[in-house]
């Protein structure tokens, strides 16, 4: 069996992916980070990423995101080890929303 990889990527790029059909954007930020100031997508803080995985099923290409990349990059490893997710497409914002302040 292959595992999952992620690919780190770019806010910019990210702008772009999110656009892609199947796609959704998950901020693993706390949800009063969230509420202050977010690059949109769904909010599921990184504490919950695992009992709310069959939100994100659905969707062939995954983002994650956070304030500067270290949580999003823990839920996108965890994405990774999903063995029914290893066909989907995974990426994490390596620098997080500051990297767009």
């Amino acid at each position: 069996m292959t595992k999952n990889t992620y690919s780190d990527i770019s806010l910019t790029d990210m702008q772009q992916i999110r656009n892609e059909q199947s796609t959704i954007v998950v901020d693993v930020r706390e949800p009063w980070e969230f509420e202050e100031f977010n690059e949109g997508g769904i909010n599921i803080p990184l504490a919950e990423i695992r009992e709310k995985r069959e939100v994100l099923s659905q969707y062939q290409t995954i983002v994650v995101i956070c304030t500067n990349g270290v949580r999003s990059k823990v839920a996108a490893m965890d994405y990774c080890r999903i063995p029914a997710w290893s066909d989907k497409r995974i990426f994490h914002v390596k620098g997080g929303i500051i990297e767009s302040e």
